[in-house]
């Protein structure tokens, strides 16, 4: 994954270059295609020349030195004051006479974790935080599928409380959860979801089989990895791993209680939330299950990715790509 101020990844470099360099394609339209500059492109091809595919390799975006760093003695003695107070910037500001931003700034540096990941006592960490300290992307389509289900209340006949505000008549109780299964594919975030009755094993297991049809009907062949949650219903369901081993794919699982190591799958539940199952109020929930097909065409053919330089997921699997 590139640093925060980069506009193409390794990769989108390396389709630049191949692009410009092997297919003799003018750098002002690739850069276009690609979402960056012109002067962009023409630096990347520069040392691409120079220094072969490893000068598109990520590069440090600071400068070479930061004179007014805080000294490392006084990093040291904020690092001290921290483990020995265990209190936050404020307290250790007023016990160092370093100000409370520069002294945020030390323990991020350093990767202090935060007071409340901490045992109060001992002041050793004893909490998992809410991100993954590694962050990835799989070099090719199909190297790993992300799964997971969201569930969503399903909407009464004539709509719902969005559409006519809250009251008895309108709650929906008792009509039961559609399930919405999703997965999508790590490199290209190919996206493939559908609404069902119960999240079961077997269901799940059909899904995966399905899936692998859509994506396979795009280019996507082989499907080498599938990362899930550790529920019932992927763990220990006959059907599933079955499923899988017809696939050819090795079953992975999220960290425990860590359901941002399956992150993709995340966010994209949640952009389905946003941008389809709560965009406006729906009259009915077939009306809502007739709208999702629409949408996954407009998310993997249209809509930009940011995680991809502003491009669509199907960008990904062009010929040219």
């Amino acid at each position: 994954m590139g640093h925060a101020n980069a506009r193409l990844t390794f990769h989108g470099r390396c389709l630049l270059i191949r692009r410009v360099v092997f297919d003799g394609r003018p750098v002002a339209h690739v850069a276009a295609e690609l979402g960056v500059s012109r002067q962009c492109g023409h630096r990347w091809v520069r040392r691409f020349r120079a220094e072969g595919w490893d000068g598109l390799r990520e590069r440090r975006s600071g400068p070479r030195s930061c004179p007014r760093r805080t000294p490392a003695a006084t990093e040291q003695h904020v690092l001290a004051a921290r483990a020995q107070l265990r209190a936050g910037p404020d307290h250790i500001a007023r016990a160092t006479g370093v100000p409370a931003r520069t002294v945020t700034r030390i323990l991020r540096r350093h990767g202090v974790p935060v007071l409340a990941a901490c045992d109060p006592l001992t002041g050793t960490p004893i909490r998992t935080t809410r991100h993954s300290t590694r962050r990835y992307e799989h070099p090719a389509p199909g190297d790993m599928i992300h799964i997971d289900v969201k569930k969503l209340g399903r909407i009464p006949d004539g709509g719902g409380w969005r559409a006519h505000g809250r009251s008895e008549q309108v709650r929906g109780r008792g009509i039961g959860y559609d399930y919405l299964h999703t997965a999508i594919d790590d490199h290209t975030r190919l996206a493939y979801a559908e609404a069902l009755t119960d999240e079961k094993g077997t269901t799940c297991a059909a899904f995966l089989t399905r899936a692998a049809a859509f994506f396979a009907a795009h280019g996507i062949d082989r499907i080498h990895r599938v990362l899930t949650d550790n529920a019932k219903n992927y763990r220990i369901s006959r059907a599933f791993q079955q499923a899988c081993a017809e696939l050819g794919a090795r079953q992975k699982f999220t960290r425990p209680h860590c359901p941002w190591t399956n992150g993709k799958a995340e966010r994209f539940n949640r952009t389905l939330a946003t941008e389809w199952a709560y965009r406006r109020p729906y009259a009915s929930n077939q009306h809502r299950t007739q709208a999702l097909d629409p949408w996954l065409e407009h998310y993997n053919t249209t809509r930009p990715h940011t995680a991809l330089g502003g491009r669509p997921p199907i960008s990904r699997l062009t010929p040219s790509s």
